[in-house]
């Protein structure tokens, strides 16, 4: 389908057949990526035939690079596979159907032109050793087809508008959560609603703190470790919840959503790397609350991210 072919009409911008389009069109760029990993892999194999960390260091880019590049061909696999769950339970919408057309469009089309990293960085094809004739294998039909028309203006006007007709409920297209996750949502949903958004504005304005009245309420909700095991007082829970948590949070004020996942970040790094006697000094305090993980950035565009701890006053 060309976009001269598409009318406007909601029900034909829906391309035909589109599980197959995007099952196909992520074959495409999962063998894309495989090539892209030989090719850096070439770039910082040493003589001895092993990776070298002293060539990784000199191709960082290309490296980077390839992190974002897996990164957004594994979000094409689960965006696909939350497509189908939807589907098997009947809850494949016209909304969730445009979402998937348009992210798969969107992540496709900057696979082959450029990711942008930061503002500042782009990584494309060429900077991970992939010449024009591997862009042209990837650039299957099933991908010109969801470049071209997937993500086209007219499919941008009606996400907005079916957006728009869920902004009183949060309705933005089924996440597909279970009941525990759907409940999390709702909760902290109610608290941005009405302990966040209507004061967030004022607090930038002014140039403020976020209140510790509103710190010490997410402290009591458990915010701060909800990924925390319970032996160090956390609630154990998993990634999903931290993500469904800091949509939610940040969807009131970008600072306060913040604040969770520093926490999160900060005790994921502990609980990996840290030795016992760093678990049980720092999670209980993290998850609690009583300590404040921040970010500190060293060094710009380099995505350098140290934490460092304080305690609250």
């Amino acid at each position: 389908m060309t976009l001269s072919e598409m009318t406007e009409s909601p029900r034909t911008l829906l391309l035909s057949g589109l599980d197959g389009l995007c099952e196909k069109a992520l074959d495409s760029a999962e063998s894309f990526k495989q090539q892209a990993i030989i090719s850096v892999a070439e770039l910082t194999r040493g003589s001895n035939g092993r990776i070298s960390a002293e060539l990784v260091e000199a191709n960082q880019y290309a490296t980077h690079g390839l992190a974002w590049l897996a990164t957004y061909v594994e979000a094409l696999r689960e965006t696909l596979n939350w497509s189908r769950a939807l589907s098997s339970e009947g809850k494949f919408g016209e909304l969730e159907q445009l979402i998937l057309q348009a992210g798969f469009s969107e992540y496709l089309s900057q696979i082959a032109g450029g990711i942008p990293m930061t503002l500042g960085e782009i990584i494309r094809p060429l900077d991970l050793g992939l010449d024009d004739a591997a862009i042209a294998k990837y650039k299957t039909a099933e991908v010109a087809t969801l470049i071209e028309a997937g993500h086209s203006a007219s499919v941008k006007e009606r996400i907005a508008e079916l957006i728009a007709e869920g902004m009183d409920t949060g309705d933005f297209g089924d996440l597909g959560l279970d009941e525990t996750f759907a409940m999390i949502r709702d909760q902290f949903r109610r608290f941005a609603n009405e302990e966040v958004m209507p004061y967030a504005h004022d607090w930038h304005l002014k140039d403020e703190l976020i209140p510790m009245p509103v710190v010490q309420k997410m402290s009591e909700l458990g915010v701060f470790g909800l990924t925390v095991p319970e032996e160090y007082d956390g609630l154990g829970l998993g990634k999903m919840s931290m993500c469904v948590v800091s949509e939610e949070l940040s969807r009131g004020y970008i600072g306060v959503g913040s604040l969770g996942t520093r926490s999160e970040i900060a005790a994921e790094l502990i609980l990996t790397g840290g030795t016992e006697a760093q678990k049980d000094k720092w999670l209980s305090s993290i998850a609690t609350g009583a300590i404040l993980p921040t970010a500190v950035f060293t060094e710009p565009n380099t995505g350098s991210d140290l934490a460092s701890l304080k305690t609250r006053a």
